[in-house]
């Protein structure tokens, strides 16, 4: 009898599986000293011993924990493929099978069940800030890596075709040994904007159709009407969203040129996709009208077609002619054709809209099915339509953000420009700035004129609406998102957008105009900003228009700069709850853009328990967030996993649309005993941060002044250049504390915080730790801070604090640092009960197989770190050509830790 792996040895298995392929391949090229380098696991790695290229030591390195990644990822699909093969699938976290086995259990109606599914939407929004800078072709190995990977575990292989499968992994590692996996220049806004591409283009369309039938099997398996989920207008709204090309708060080179040419560029390539779709349809739409009725609704609605499209719609006729159903899809296809070269005027011969696509295809399935071809129009009919619904004539949406301060400077310019010289708009109150803005909103008279340059920041916004209006009135409103206004403060800062929406044009128009909450103070001022904002007369207006419906935007990075992870966590979570009150309070359903990004500083965690956190009554059945960087790759760079992470979203909202008995509970939670956590942890954090000399330990303990020079990016590290923790971006500041292994930005002032409630409060201390299994808002914080401090590395951040040569500083700073990191270790195991080694064995196992490699890396960028910072002359060959060096092991510390801005 086979005895069963457990999920360590068989992971344990794999990964020596591709280590051997990767040795072999390495052998066959004749790297001897790479293989002893990889091989290297007991003795002290001792840098100057080393007989290889510094280059050669990061890309093997790099590789190596890639390699890990894909063996782990592989891993989880295969122990999420096993529950469902032993009839365990509904307890797959995250899963359609778990939702509707905790529907059924409550025994929530199927008609109920399909309500919640239909009413889901959710919008991914890729955005660039990377803190990797891989090519397109690196993905693509990595896809083919996979693939053989997920093909190894057929049982049924025989030993020849095992082999081969070897072969062509040690192949393919050459290919990437030989392949350039950064980008050695600094990468521009065409480079971020390819990537998010290749994703909505290649990646998602499958994914989609992968998540579909996960959907519709789970709802099967467990005994459900299957006819029930035949329509797909009834199936979530999943749709996408990019901010590349879009987003320019504090990024010189989005000009209103790039962003024109990204509407362009998304328009061509959905256009290119749905084309794909339709001639796949054409192929397999085989239907012969000499053994089958042909529908009078099919003639009449190709007689009509044909005629519409004239001379080209005879010719497509032509092709087919025994075939009606593919002379309809001929018929679409030359309509498709005519859309994308936009040289037709009749707008009958063309498609003006997705939406009337959507039209023809749904009469096509209605033809099918009531001519008793439904499996034809489940098979066929319903992945297109799918298709088209998600990703339409746009691909994505484009999202535009710009700062406030970026915003009141326009102001102040067009004033000025109109014979106000001493309007200096920026500098007013905010009665004062209301009033005004108010005054020139009642008024029809515009403030400006297109011929007329009013300065850099005035004519920049306003060019870039001008591109907006343009587009929109070309195409419509579908591939415009909304209008995000970053480091919201007042009403006046909305109330700008409107201002200069009606400049031009757009006051008319579907696009949303969406606060952004970001810092600790915003975040409690946001409620208040939101009355205003939803009792002002043009947004009462536009109300009816919007469907009643106002986005919000939640900053999670820039919080958690300001006051700490904790304080963070806490005060997003209460302006939920407050903000979805306001909102109900106004009759307008809020829905929430969460600004995530991959750390769990910048919210990042597993889609399930982050959707678990939320307060009731705070998912309206939408969400929107950000995937950022890394995690685009992380969450979505394979087929399988990315079917799972889009799953855990979707079902995750339709979850809180059925309200189960235990959502009573929520008024039980100890807020109270949270509110004093989190002041005490902030408390602890500004004593840190505001402590005298704080800001040059920082500089001298991270290399936060690599990555304001680095390559890693398009984006500017600083929103204006000024040397303050303020005008730093937050993803840099996670990015820096991470390579360094310090990673406070995930646990810095909790445990400080517990031990004070635990020693001040101990009645309370012993209510949250009762709460730890009911309140998933705290479990999951107190899971996210806890993977924080695991990831850090006390004995390499003592060697990164040596870089400060104050031994003062740096000694203050290491013990306090020091302390909270003990601190937080011991308070946490208190509240669980078990210790973290068993509780977190797969995470101390991922560990284990890099920590040591790891170290090599940290030696060599601290060595370069040191001679880049060591060279006076800023403009020298020899300084830019280690900042080179340096981006590549960042990248490769970034593959190890696999959670790093």
């Amino acid at each position: 009898m086979t005895l069963k792996k457990s999920p360590f040895q068989k992971i344990s298995d794999d990964r020596i599986f591709i280590i051997d392929c990767y040795t072999e391949m390495l052998r066959r090229i004749n790297e001897p000293e790479i293989i002893a380098l990889l091989s290297n696991t007991s003795k002290e790695f001792i840098l100057e011993d080393q007989p290889i290229l510094s280059e050669k030591i990061v890309q093997s390195l790099s590789i190596y924990f890639q390699l890990m990644t894909l063996v782990e990822e592989n891993a989880a699909t295969q122990y999420r493929r096993k529950m469902a093969n032993e009839e365990d699938f509904t307890s797959i976290r995250g899963s359609w099978a778990e939702a509707f086995k905790i529907w059924k259990d409550a025994a929530v109606s199927e008609d109920d069940m399909v309500q919640a599914i239909s009413k889901t939407t959710v919008i991914p929004v890729l955005t660039a800030h990377p803190t990797e800078a891989k090519r397109v072709t690196v993905i693509e190995i990595h896809r083919e890596l996979y693939l053989l990977l997920v093909k190894k575990e057929n049982t049924s292989l025989s030993k020849l075709e095992q082999n081969e499968v070897t072969e062509k992994m040690i192949n393919l590692l050459e290919r990437w040994w030989r392949t350039g996996e950064i980008y050695l220049e600094k990468p521009d806004i065409k480079d971020e904007r390819a990537n998010v591409i290749h994703y909505l283009n290649k990646v998602f369309p499958t994914v989609l159709k992968k998540s579909d039938q996960q959907l519709k099997s789970s709802w099967i398996e467990l005994g459900l009407n299957p006819d029930k989920i035949k329509n797909p207008d009834l199936f979530p709204k999943i749709n996408f969203g990019s901010w590349v090309g879009g987003d320019r708060d504090g990024h010189p080179f989005v000009t209103p040129a790039v962003t024109h040419e990204t509407l362009q560029l998304h328009r061509k390539t959905a256009l290119s996709l749905i084309k794909g779709e339709l001639s796949k349809l054409l192929v397999k739409l085989s239907v012969s009208a000499i053994t089958n009725p042909v529908p009078f609704a099919l003639s009449e609605a190709i007689e009509k077609k044909s005629k519409a499209l004239g001379e080209r719609g005879l010719k497509a006729m032509e092709r087919n002619p025994y075939e009606p159903w593919r002379q309809f899809v001929n018929l679409m296809l030359v309509q498709l054709e005519n859309t994308s070269s936009e040289n037709s005027v009749d707008s009958h011969s063309h498609y003006k809209s997705s939406l009337i696509l959507e039209e023809d295809l749904k009469l096509l399935r209605n033809i099918l099915i009531e001519n008793g071809l439904k499996g034809l129009a489940e098979d066929l009919l319903f992945p297109l339509e799918r298709t088209v619904k998600c990703f339409g004539f746009h691909l994505a949406t484009l999202d535009i953000r710009q700062n406030s301060d970026f915003h009141d400077k326009a102001i102040s310019q067009i004033l000025k420009a109109n014979g106000e010289p001493d309007y200096d708009f920026e500098k007013w109150d905010e009665d004062k700035r209301v009033t005004l803005l108010n005054n020139l909103l009642e008024s029809n008279a515009l403030l400006t004129d297109v011929t007329v340059s009013y300065g850099l920041e005035a004519d920049n916004v306003l060019d870039c609406y001008r591109v907006v209006r343009q587009h929109i009135n070309q195409f419509g409103a579908a591939g415009i998102g909304s209008f995000i206004v970053s480091m919201t403060r007042n009403l006046s800062d909305l109330l700008v957008v409107y201002l200069l929406m009606r400049e031009t044009q757009l006051l008319n128009t579907t696009i949303k105009v969406v606060p952004l909450l970001e810092t600790i103070q915003d975040l409690n001022n946001g409620p208040d900003i939101l009355e205003k904002f939803l009792q002002h007369s043009i947004t009462k207006e536009r109300g009816e228009k919007l469907i009643r419906t106002q986005e919000v935007m939640l900053g999670y990075s820039d919080s958690n700069k300001d006051g700490g992870t904790i304080a963070s966590k806490w005060n997003v979570y209460k302006a939920e709850k407050e903000l979805a009150a306001v909102g109900a309070q106004n009759n307008v359903e809020i829905y929430f853009f969460h600004g995530t990004g991959g750390t769990i500083s910048r919210g990042g965690g597993k889609y399930h328990r982050f959707l678990e956190s939320m307060p009731e009554n705070t998912v309206s059945g939408t969400i929107k967030i950000t995937v950022q960087g890394e995690s685009v790759a992380q969450l979505f760079g394979n087929p399988l996993t990315a079917t799972y992470n889009l799953n855990a979203l979707s079902s995750g909202v339709a979850k809180h649309l059925i309200k189960k008995p235990t959502d009573s509970q929520d008024n039980v939670f100890p807020y109270d005993t949270l509110e004093f956590l989190a002041q005490k942890s902030f408390e602890h954090y500004k004593d840190l941060i505001d402590t005298p000399g704080f800001i040059d330990f920082y500089s001298k303990a991270t290399c936060i002044d690599v990555l304001e020079k680095s390559k890693i990016g398009s984006r500017p590290a600083r929103r204006t250049g000024t040397r303050t923790l303020n005008d730093l971006r937050a993803i840099p500041w996670v990015f820096s504390w991470n390579l360094s292994r310090v990673a406070l930005t995930g646990w810095y002032g909790l445990g400080e915080a517990l031990k004070t409630l635990k020693i001040e409060r101990p009645t309370e201390y012993d209510s949250l730790k009762k709460s730890m299994e009911h309140w998933s808002f705290l479990k999951f914080l107190m899971i996210q801070v806890e993977t924080n401090l695991i990831l850090s590395n006390v004995e390499i951040m003592k060697l990164y604090v040596t870089l400060d040569e104050d031994a003062h500083r740096r000694n203050l700073f290491l013990d306090k640092i020091l302390n909270d990191h003990q601190n937080g270790f011991e308070m946490i195991e208190g509240l669980f009960d078990d210790p973290k080694a068993i509780r977190r064995n797969g995470q101390y196992d991922n560990l284990k197989w890099r920590e040591g490699k790891l170290k090599t890396l940290h030696q060599l960028h601290l060595k370069y770190l040191n001679e880049w910072r060591n060279l006076s002359d800023e403009n020298s060959t020899e300084k830019d050509k280690l900042l080179t060096k340096l981006l590549g092991i960042i990248n490769a510390i970034s593959s190890g830790l696999k959670s790093t801005g």
